[in-house]
């Protein structure tokens, strides 16, 4: 493959503990022809997106750094799909938003599935994106740990809380599948689904899956 043969993951807040979790959680899918998967840290970004402000100040740098890094396909890993539409003005190649390619696995692998949020004012904006893709009537559930996102990648205390909402939105809600509600979650993943016995989508995961798929199709 050419050298800018590459999925670029990009995470639009400033945390570089949350690319490097996201790297982490990403290496199982190198392949040794390729293409390679990069992860990146917008530097511009708040330390955590957790408002529509946050959102929205990301955009344009996302579009910027987009335009200016050369990649086969782009992943925007952060959970609310900041600057998706945009960024996919900015290059011909796949941009793929973590929220949608997470839920999108979560209905292929189950008929209700769950969400995980990180804060209560996050499921506001989850349920808004939902009705836009048409999947609100397959949602089981949609809780918050109520943590900020940084806290979200680090901790016992934060396994413990997404393993309580978990056995929630499975017990309770009829949750077949989960899907992690922020990338900050990604490291608890493995260990939440072998608890639960049901699906975990890491929406990360979900979406490099696809682009590579889209690659290496393309």
């Amino acid at each position: 493959m050419s050298a800018d043969a590459r999925i670029l993951v990009i995470n639009p807040n400033s945390n570089a503990g949350v690319t490097a979790a996201m790297a982490e959680a990403l290496a199982p899918f190198a392949r040794p022809d390729g293409p390679r998967i990069d992860c990146t840290t917008l530097e511009e970004g708040p330390f955590g997106i957790e408002s529509q402000a946050d959102i929205e100040s990301v955009v344009l740098p996302l579009a910027r750094l987009v335009a200016r890094e050369k990649a086969a396909a782009y992943v925007i890993a952060c959970f609310s799909d900041p600057g998706l539409q945009v960024c996919r003005e900015a290059t011909r190649a796949p941009v793929l938003g973590v929220r949608e390619a997470g839920v999108l696995t979560a209905l292929a692998r189950a008929d209700r599935f769950g969400i995980i949020a990180i804060q209560n004012r996050s499921i506001r904006r989850h349920l808004r994106a939902l009705r836009e893709i048409g999947a609100i009537g397959r949602l089981a559930g949609d809780r918050s740990l109520d943590m900020s996102v940084a806290e979200t990648a680090s901790g016992e205390a934060t396994f413990g809380r997404m393993l309580e909402i978990g056995r929630t939105l499975r017990d309770t809600d009829g949750a077949e599948a989960i899907v992690l509600g922020c990338t900050g979650m990604t490291r608890h993943r493995a260990a939440l689904e072998a608890e639960l016995g049901i699906p975990v989508v890491d929406p990360t995961q979900a979406a490099v899956a696809m682009a590579l798929g889209a690659v290496l199709a393309g």
